[in-house]
C-alpha cells in the first residue's frame, strides 16, 4: 500500500512538476567540480561549479544517472563519481586504486563501440591517466572526494546528458549490457511479477537508498532491504525476496526522497519526535493538491509568529469541530481529496515505519479538530494552536536556563500520540504518566501540560474508557465533586492565600516544595498545608480583611466537596485532574471576570508561571 501509493505520487510528479523530480534511471547529486575535455581525452580546464554565494562554498545539485548502492561493495557511477572513482585519489578512501579500477572497467565495457565524440573522449581519458598525474598537473587540492561531471569543451551540454549517453543508460537500464553491467545498476536479471505494478519486469536486488530522515545513515537507508540469511527464504535473495521492478523501486525513493528534501519551502515534512512525517494530497489537478497540502500543513503546524494566519487556523478548526465540511471552507477543494501521512524513524541501515495513515481530508481535518477541542483549556494558555513539535517540547525536561530540546522526547509516546491525532484513537496512557511525571521532576506545571492531561483524559471518557462519570471541564467548573479535581483547585487556593499574604518577600511557594507529594498522597500533605495557611490569613486579615474573608469562603467551599478524610493515595487519572483543576483556579486570580468573584483579587500579586507561559505563546 505505501509503495503503490510513492509509486502513484512520482507518476503524477513526473505529469505535472517534470522539473523537480528526476526521470527513471537519474537523481539529482552534489557534485562539485566539472572536467573540460579535448576531444581526443585531454583535459582542457578544471571547473569549479560550486555556488559561493554563502561562506562555505555549496556543491550544485546536477540530474546524474542514478548511483548504485553502495555499503562495503565497490560500485562505480554511470559518467560521473567521486574523485576516488574517478581519478583514483582520495583522503579517505583506502581502495581509491580498487574504485577507479572499477569506474574504468565498467566504461570500457560499456562505451567501448561508441561513436559520440563525447563518450569517446571521456574513454580516451580514462586510459590516459593515471592517479600520479593529479598532483602534477595542479589540481585543486579541495577537489579531493568531491563529485565530477565532464563536459566537451565547447559544449554547454554535460556528457551524460548527451543522447547518445542516455541511450547507453537506457540499454543499462534494460540489463543489455552483460551480467557486470546490470550488476552495478543493481537490476537482478531474473523477472518476476511485480508487488506494486503487478507488471512481469526484471527485479530491483537492491532499491535505491533513501536520504533525509533525521538520525539515519547519512548515505541513506532502506525501507525494503534483506541483508541477513536470517531475512530471506526459498533460496531467495535480497530483493528477490519481495519482487518489486527496477522502475517501481525507482519511482518510490524518488518520489520519497522528493517529499524528505530539507528547505524552507518544503511544507510536506515535518519532524515529530524521531520520526520524519510526509505527507501529500492525491487530487484532481496540482492545484487542488497543493491547496490540499498546504491546508494540511497549516492544520499540524500552525505558524507562531503569525497572529491573523493563527486565529484563521483557529476559526477553521472551530468550524470543522462544529461539523462544517472542509470544501466549504476552502474554495476550489473537492471534498473527496485523499491525504497520505507517513512517519519514518530511524532503525541501523533500515527505516522503520512509525504511522501510515490514509483518509480524506476532510475526516483528517475533522481528527484535527477533535485534537484541538480535547486539548482546549479556558483561559487558552497559549496564543496560536499549539504544533506538535511544541506538544513534543512540552514532553521533555526544562531546566531553568535551557530551552528544551525535543532529543530528549521518548519516542514512542511521541510516535503514539501522533499515530492517535490522525486517526482519532486514544491517546497513550503513557503521555499522562510522563506528563505528570514531567511536573514533579522540573516542577513546571505550564498550560500545555495541562493541556495535554486534559486531552488524554476527555478522549478517553468519549471513548468510553471511562475513569470517571464526570465530564473534563474546559473551564472552572466549581459544582464538580471528583476529588482529584477539588485537591487541585484547593492546592491553588492555598497558594494564593501564600503569595498575597507574603507577597515579594516569597522566596519558594507550596507549589515549589509539595507540589508532587499533594498531588500523589494528598493525604500526607493537606493537613500540614490547611495548618499553615491559618498563619498567612491571619496576617491577611490584618492588612486586607475582605480578601481574606473571600479566601476562607473559598476554602470552606471547597474543602465541603470533599470527603471526609483526605485520599491516602491519587491514581494517575485523578493526579491528572489535580493539575486540571489547579490550572482552573489558578487562572481564575488572574483572569478578568465581570461576577462578583473578582473582588478578592489581588492585583499586586505576582503572576503564577503558568500565567507567563501563556502569554509568552
Amino acid at each position: 500500500m505505501i509503495l503503490q501509493a510513492l509509486n502513484r505520487y512520482y507518476e503524477r510528479l513526473i505529469e505535472q512538476k517534470p522539473e523537480d523530480v528526476a526521470p527513471y534511471g537519474f537523481s539529482p547529486e552534489k557534485v562539485s567540480f566539472e572536467i573540460l575535455l579535448t576531444p581526443d581525452g585531454g583535459v582542457a580546464q578544471i571547473n569549479d561549479i560550486r555556488d559561493t554565494s554563502s561562506k562555505k562554498p555549496q556543491p550544485k545539485l546536477i540530474e546524474v544517472p542514478q548511483s548504485p548502492k553502495r555499503a562495503n561493495n565497490i560500485a562505480p557511477c554511470f559518467l560521473w563519481d567521486k574523485t576516488s572513482y574517478v581519478l583514483g585519489v582520495s583522503n579517505t578512501s583506502k581502495r581509491a586504486d580498487k574504485e577507479h579500477e572499477a569506474f574504468v572497467e565498467l566504461h570500457e565495457t560499456v562505451l567501448a563501440s561508441e561513436d559520440d565524440p563525447g563518450l569517446k573522449a571521456l574513454l580516451s581519458f580514462l586510459r590516459s591517466w593515471s592517479p600520479e598525474q593529479f598532483e602534477a598537473r595542479g589540481f585543486p587540492a579541495d577537489m579531493v572526494d568531491a563529485n565530477l561531471v565532464f563536459r566537451l569543451d565547447g559544449e554547454q551540454c554535460y556528457v551524460h546528458k548527451r543522447p547518445a549517453a542516455r541511450a547507453v543508460r537506457a540499454r543499462l537500464l534494460a540489463g543489455d549490457e552483460g551480467q557486470e553491467a546490470a550488476a552495478n545498476s543493481a537490476i537482478c536479471l531474473n523477472s518476476a511479477v511485480c508487488l506494486v505494478s503487478g507488471e512481469v519486469a526484471p527485479v530491483a536486488r537492491l532499491h535505491p537508498a533513501i536520504k533525509g530522515v533525521n538520525g539515519a545513515q547519512s548515505s541513506g537507508a532502506s525501507i525494503v532491504s534483506f541483508n541477513l540469511d536470517a531475512f530471506t527464504s526459498y533460496a531467495k535473495s535480497q530483493g528477490g525476496n519481495a519482487p518489486v521492478s527496477e522502475p517501481a523501486a525507482f519511482a518510490y525513493t524518488t518520489a520519497l526522497n522528493y517529499l524528505l528534501r530539507r528547505g524552507e519551502h518544503n511544507r510536506q515534512r515535518l519532524q515529530v519526535g524521531d520520526a520524519s512525517v510526509v505527507f501529500w494530497a492525491e487530487a484532481a489537478d496540482a492545484q487542488q493538491a497543493s491547496t490540499a497540502e498546504d491546508l494540511f500543513a497549516t492544520l499540524l503546524s500552525p505558524p507562531a509568529d503569525d497572529a491573523s494566519e493563527a486565529a484563521r487556523v483557529r476559526a477553521v478548526l472551530e468550524r470543522i469541530a462544529k461539523g462544517r465540511p472542509v470544501a466549504d471552507l476552502v474554495p476550489n477543494l473537492e471534498p473527496g481529496t485523499r491525504m497520505y501521512v507517513l512517519g519514518l524513524a530511524p532503525n541501523a541501515s533500515r527505516l522503520s515505519v512509525r504511522f501510515w495513515q490514509v483518509d480524506t481530508l476532510g475526516v483528517l481535518a475533522g481528527r484535527i479538530a477533535q485534537h484541538a477541542e480535547d486539548l482546549r483549556l479556558e483561559p487558552l494558555p497559549w496564543r496560536t494552536e499549539p504544533s506538535v513539535y511544541r506538544l513534543v517540547l512540552a514532553t521533555v525536561p526544562h531546566r531553568e536556563g535551557a530551552k528544551p530540546k525535543a532529543d530528549h522526547a521518548i519516542n514512542i509516546v511521541i510516535g503514539e500520540t501522533m499515530r492517535a491525532i490522525l486517526s482519532g484513537g486514544p491517546y497513550p496512557r503513557s503521555l499522562l504518566a510522563n506528563t505528570i511525571m514531567r511536573f514533579r521532576a522540573d516542577g513546571d506545571i505550564s498550560g500545555l501540560r495541562v493541556a495535554l492531561c486534559k486531552g488524554v483524559l476527555a478522549r478517553e471518557r468519549r471513548r468510553d474508557i471511562r475513569t470517571s462519570e464526570e465530564e473534563i471541564p474546559v473551564s472552572l467548573d466549581k459544582q464538580s465533586t471528583q476529588p482529584g479535581y477539588l485537591l487541585g483547585r484547593l492546592f491553588a487556593v492555598l497558594e494564593h492565600v501564600q503569595r498575597a499574604a507574603l507577597g515579594s518577600q516569597i522566596n519558594a511557594t507550596i507549589r515549589d516544595r509539595y507540589y508532587g507529594a499533594a498531588s500523589a498522597t494528598p493525604a500526607s500533605i493537606f493537613p500540614v498545608l490547611l495548618r499553615n495557611t491559618q498563619n498567612h490569613l491571619g496576617k491577611l486579615r490584618k492588612e486586607r480583611k475582605g480578601q481574606a474573608v473571600n479566601l476562607e469562603k473559598d476554602i470552606s467551599e471547597i474543602v465541603g466537596g470533599l470527603p471526609d478524610q483526605f485520599p491516602r493515595s491519587l491514581k494517575i487519572e485523578d493526579q491528572g485532574r489535580f493539575a486540571i483543576g489547579y490550572y482552573h483556579q489558578s487562572q481564575s486570580y488572574f483572569t478578568r471576570r465581570d461576577t462578583a468573584d473578582s473582588a478578592y483579587a489581588d492585583e499586586s500579586a505576582e503572576p503564577t508561571d503558568i500565567e507567563t507561559e501563556g502569554a509568552d505563546q
